[in-house]
Parts: C-alpha cells; structure tokens; sequence
C-alpha cells in the first residue's frame, strides 16, 4: 500500500461524531447511562438503589447525569447491588 495513508485519529473522531448510532454507541459506555439501565431493568427507584450503597438519592442521580466523577469503590458497590460487575479499559495514549 504504498503512497496510502492511514487517516489520523482525529480526522476519524470529527466523521464519525456527525454519525447518531456512533454518538449512541459511545453514550452505551458511560458509566451513568449503564447505571441507570441497569437500574431501570431491575425496576429501582434512584432512591432504593441509594440506600442498597448507602448513600442519598441526589449521588445517583448525579451519576446518572453525568454531572460527578464517581469514585470506583462508589462503582464497585453500586454494580454489587445492581449484580454487575466493572470492567475497565487502559488505551495507549496518542503522542
């Protein structure tokens, strides 16, 4: 393949941002969107699911929206009681 360039990340990144499925893809993997499904699923309430890891409502909803970093024992107890477990991805960075 000679004289062929691969495209750059970054030019990859731009198309298929403009791509729905691909946006909706990438949403599946935010810890908050898995936490609410998962929560929707087993039929909880913010509330329940707050009080099977001991915390308040408003730190699920939180994580829900997007709106805090949870912390990865705050995951870990939350997959226990939803019956999940965490799996985490290193990726090499881009230099």
């Amino acid at each position: 393949m000679e004289g062929s360039k691969l495209p750059k990340f970054e030019d990859w990144e731009a198309e298929k941002i403009k791509d729905p499925d691909f946006l909706a893809a990438a949403e599946e993997l935010e810890p908050g969107y898995q936490v609410a499904r998962l929560r929707m699923v087993k039929g909880l309430t913010q509330a329940q699911l707050a009080e099977m890891v001991g915390t308040r409502q408003p730190s699920i909803a939180r994580l829900e929206n997007g709106t805090s970093a949870p912390s990865l024992s705050f995951l870990t107890k939350i997959a226990e009681a939803l019956g999940a477990k965490i799996e985490i991805k290193l990726i090499p960075e881009t230099k």
